[in-house]
């Protein structure tokens, strides 16, 4: 009968217990990181009464006889489910949403206490402390590499009060662009040159703000509306200043003979040679008469005029002013007709060529740039009349070629300009007609007459450009801002194209060592397949010279070598999608936020953001096993297992929320039907007491 009572009695203590756990769950419904816990029953040991036995025989074998002594709690189990992320208004609250602990220390690190609870803050020293007053443990930003290393030992996260960040000079600026390789662009300059005293003859051109640089190629060049003149090896124009004439030496003979002369054969005309009979019996003025009409039966074809003056006198003459005429005329057998043997009447060829080759006055002209074309048109149009002509070809700030007639020379001349357009259908030779650049060219045409000042203007030469700009920051934090200017130079089919880069900055500011100190040139090529191949210069050497430290290396980061990362040349506009620089003035801490990585994250008054400082978390291989303090706080234990410290969302580890904190993870509904459950369980095993106590209270009835 006693051992009812014991168990009652056990009973009665067992659910005390768990009253009492789950009494304290409800408790900390609303406390911050609280995990629950529930109490195990176990039951105590048995009296056995009778032993199991085996079957022996015919006879079966018999369980056990035993009666048990009550139960017990055996141990308490802490559930770690995830508590409900609740957002706040305090940006140094954090939440785990996952596995991990928070760590806090009570005295500089030497020990290790682990948290759930985020509600931290920054006290007076600056210490990221919770609301036992014990640091967040973590790590701290290295001053020297400007980065947090979390495979450090962990410290104490201390952020001084009133943090500055002091200057930091730029390193490296970082371009991601694309230069136009279209046939029509819209981003473009004029091509114009830089005029050298009065000869007018510097090959150089210069920018939009007067600095010089190489002269343009006219191969990779646009019309005044951005359309590529896409001019190909030897097209060009026929170009002519004055009437080509050639006045024969002498009159045509008493006895005049045959005369042949060839037509240009760049017309491919079958049987070009062209024979004139002298007729028998002729006076000297009909023989003439008979030169002077077969050659002007050609004219259509070559250009050239002839005519005959009253003392038999032949002068040929070629105007330029046919596209479609061969422009040339040679005599090649011509006794008695007056002319010179092998004499010419022409007009004179501009050709593009990529290797421009060496020029002579009276003769064709090939030409690369725009400094090649307007130094031979110089040349020519001075050659046409004495030493002391004051003519001059220029390319003006509107990239067109200017042609002025002035009064200021002994040896001046009318000028009647003609420009044609240049073709040869000879058979494997053909050379067609370059529209776009004879237009520009044809604009021209016009006379001036001698000692006018008058002056001709072709359209405009444009080069295909594109400038991008950055701030850049000396050691001082002072800001001086870094232009490149790109300008489309070269164009090979095979390999791809080339951009001249012009690099500036204002100053006193210095990029070079040689004059100018403040720019520095260098080039951008690119494969055919728009990709870059290979830029230069990869650096600057910056001096402020406004007492900053001198020789600041700033690296040019255009991409990555037959990559899409970078700049590229593509048939799409010109762009800059993306220009960086690591540089930034010295600024003041106005604020902190963390991220989902437990990374402190300073915002300055300078416009800079970076890491001060990262949160550690741990992770126990048993968590229930910690011990809990108290305080929100959980202790390290033998059975929790060594702790495993790292970041946030790595290695199991959750993810850290922000703004937030987590919820206890206590469910009243729950917790209330375990009161019920226990309360029912204790009343229960309060019966069993009562109703041993009344059997005893009979069994005394019996001695009565």
């Amino acid at each position: 009968m006693l051992k009812s009572l014991f168990s009652g009695v056990s009973g009665l203590q067992s659910h005390q217990v768990a009253m009492d756990v789950e009494s304290n769950n409800i408790a900390n419904v609303n406390t911050v990181g609280f995990k629950y816990s529930r109490a195990n029953f176990s039951d105590l040991l048995a009296q056995t009464k009778a032993i199991a036995t085996a079957p022996q025989g015919q006879l079966g074998g018999k369980n056990p006889v035993q009666v048990g002594l009550g139960s017990t709690v055996s141990s308490m189990t802490r559930i770690f489910s995830q508590g409900s992320v609740q957002n706040s208004d305090k940006n140094t609250d954090v939440a785990i949403q996952g596995d991990g602990f928070y760590i806090v220390s009570p005295d500089g690190g030497n020990t290790y206490k682990y948290t759930r609870a985020g509600d931290f803050k920054f006290d007076a020293a600056g210490n990221f402390v919770d609301n036992n007053g014990f640091i967040t443990q973590g790590w701290l930003r290295d001053p020297v590499t400007g980065k947090v290393d979390s495979t450090a030992p962990i410290t104490d996260i201390n952020i001084p009060p009133g943090l500055t960040t002091p200057a930091f000079a730029s390193q490296e600026v970082v371009v991601k662009a694309n230069l136009n390789s279209g046939p029509i662009v819209e981003s473009m300059s004029p091509a114009y040159e830089v005029k050298s005293g009065s000869t007018n003859i510097q090959p150089a051109a210069v920018d939009a703000n007067g600095n010089a640089i190489e002269a343009g190629n006219i191969g990779v060049m646009f019309n005044e509306v951005g359309e590529a003149f896409s001019i190909q090896e030897n097209q060009g124009v026929w170009a002519s200043f004055r009437n080509s004439e050639v006045v024969a030496g002498a009159v045509v003979a008493n006895t005049a003979l045959d005369m042949d002369f060839n037509v240009d054969p760049e017309l491919g005309i079958a049987g070009n040679t062209v024979n004139v009979t002298a007729a028998a019996g002729a006076t000297p003025a009909e023989t003439a008469n008979n030169y002077v009409a077969a050659i002007n039966a050609k004219s259509s074809t070559t250009g050239v005029t002839a005519s005959v003056d009253a003392a038999q006198v032949i002068t040929l003459t070629n105007t330029n002013a046919d596209a479609s005429a061969s422009h040339n005329i040679d005599f090649v057998v011509n006794t008695g007709s007056g002319i010179a043997t092998a004499s010419s009447v022409t007009a004179h060829r501009y050709q593009y060529n990529k290797t421009s080759a060496a020029n002579t006055l009276g003769g064709d002209k090939t030409f690369t740039t725009t400094a090649d074309l307007r130094k031979w048109l110089e040349d020519e149009a001075r050659n046409q009349g004495g030493a002391t002509n004051g003519i001059t070809v220029a390319v003006n700030e509107q990239g067109k070629f200017e042609i002025q007639n002035p009064n200021s020379g002994v040896d001046d001349y009318d000028m009647n300009l003609k420009i044609t357009a240049y073709t040869d259908k000879r058979t494997g030779t053909v050379v067609t007609e370059n529209t776009r650049f004879t237009r520009n060219m044809e604009a021209l045409n016009s006379v001036l007459p001698q000692a006018s000042g008058g002056t001709a203007y072709s359209q405009s030469f444009n080069v295909a450009t594109h400038s991008s700009s950055i701030d850049v920051f000396d050691s001082l934090g002072s800001k001086h801002t870094l232009r490149m200017e790109f300008r489309k130079t070269e164009l090979d089919t095979s390999t791809g194209s080339t951009w001249d880069m012009l690099v500036t900055v204002p100053p006193p500011a210095t990029i070079d060592t040689t004059a100018p100190l403040d720019e520095k040139r260098g080039s951008v090529r690119f494969n055919n397949d728009g990709s870059l191949a290979t830029y230069n210069p990869p650096n600057i050497s910056f001096s402020g010279n406004n007492g900053s430290a001198p020789d600041q290396q700033i690296n040019l980061s255009f991409g990555t070598a037959n990559a899409f990362d970078g700049m590229t040349s593509f048939d799409s506009r010109s762009a800059t999608s993306g220009i960086s620089q690591d540089g930034y003035t010295g600024g003041d801490l106005v604020g902190i936020r963390i991220d989902q990585s437990g990374t402190l994250v300073g915002s300055f008054s300078n416009g800079r953001s970076f890491g001060l400082a990262q949160i550690g978390m741990a992770k126990f291989t048993n968590n229930e096993g910690l011990s809990t303090e108290g305080g929100n706080i959980f202790i390290q234990t033998a059975n929790s297992g060594d702790p495993i410290i790292g970041t946030a969302a790595t290695a199991g580890r959750g993810f850290i929320q922000a703004a937030a904190l987590e919820a206890s993870n206590v469910d009243l509904s729950r917790a209330l039907t375990q009161l019920i459950i226990i309360q029912r369980g204790f009343q229960a095993n309060g019966k069993t007491i009562t109703t041993s106590d009344q059997l005893l209270q009979t069994l005394i009835g019996l001695k009565q």
